[in-house]
């Protein structure tokens, strides 16, 4: 039977990275993905479009990536989860109408260009239910964890401990960090920044208040997953 140190046993696995670009790698590897979408006209011309393999490219990526480095994030609590569903459906009320009528008062915030349409786009029903089932997965699972990793784990403790973020706890109170987190998360959000701040202090609070990672990552999947079914129901192809 092998001892301690031989080269057979195995230990924990390690992550290929540090641990802060565990956290940054995800984030900015979806948001290049996002641009180069942009760079092939992607979402703006509905009828020859890369979207659908762009998308699914940097859902699939980005979970691998989010499995590898695993091991270098914060152990995750999943208490006040059911407080978290809360947060998620009171969410989808606030994202939706305010957002609806912000573009309905104010030119700055309408769409852009034209939103990508999978009835349009796909000829067959198989086809436009896998990329729903693959936009779904990203939206539900891949999405929240990627973010709340990022947001509310990695910068909010790293606007309170910027030289390491380690010596922060995971919601710490911090006035600087429940504002400048929320503001920063919503410029990466372009017409919908007023409505993504919001959320995001909705969500902030749910941090500061339940101190759990795990409560945040569920109400970001309850807001993303009724988002997708407003949107399959309502046609409103823009709110993706």
């Amino acid at each position: 039977m092998p001892d301690a140190a031989s080269p057979t046993t195995k230990g924990p696995r390690q992550s290929p990275v540090r641990d802060d670009l565990a956290y940054m790698l995800p984030m900015g590897t979806f948001l290049l993905l996002i641009m180069a979408g942009g760079w092939l006209g992607t979402e703006t011309d509905a009828g020859n479009t890369a979207y659908p393999w762009a998308y699914a490219a940097r859902a699939l990526i980005v979970a691998v990536m989010l499995w590898l480095f695993w091991p270098a994030y914060t152990r995750i609590r999943w208490d006040y989860w059911w407080l978290g569903l809360v947060v998620g459906v009171v969410g989808i009320f606030q994202w939706v109408g305010m957002q609806l009528w912000l573009q309905n008062n104010f030119e700055v915030f309408r769409p852009s260009g034209v939103a990508f349409n999978p009835d349009a786009f796909f000829k067959d029903d198989v086809s436009r239910w896998l990329f729903i089932a693959v936009r779904i997965f990203g939206a539900v699972l891949v999405v929240p964890v990627m973010e709340e990793l990022f947001w509310r784990d990695f910068c909010w403790r790293s606007v309170i401990a910027p030289n390491d973020f380690k010596l922060a706890e995971v919601g710490e109170w911090d006035w600087k960090a429940f504002v400048v987190v929320p503001v920063i998360f919503s410029f990466v959000h372009l017409n919908w920044l007023l409505t993504s701040i919001v959320w995001a202090f909705m969500v902030g609070g749910l941090l500061a208040y339940t101190r759990s990672l795990g409560a945040c990552i569920v109400a970001h999947a309850t807001t993303n997953l009724l988002l997708a079914v407003y949107v399959l129901r309502t046609k409103q192809w823009f709110f993706w």
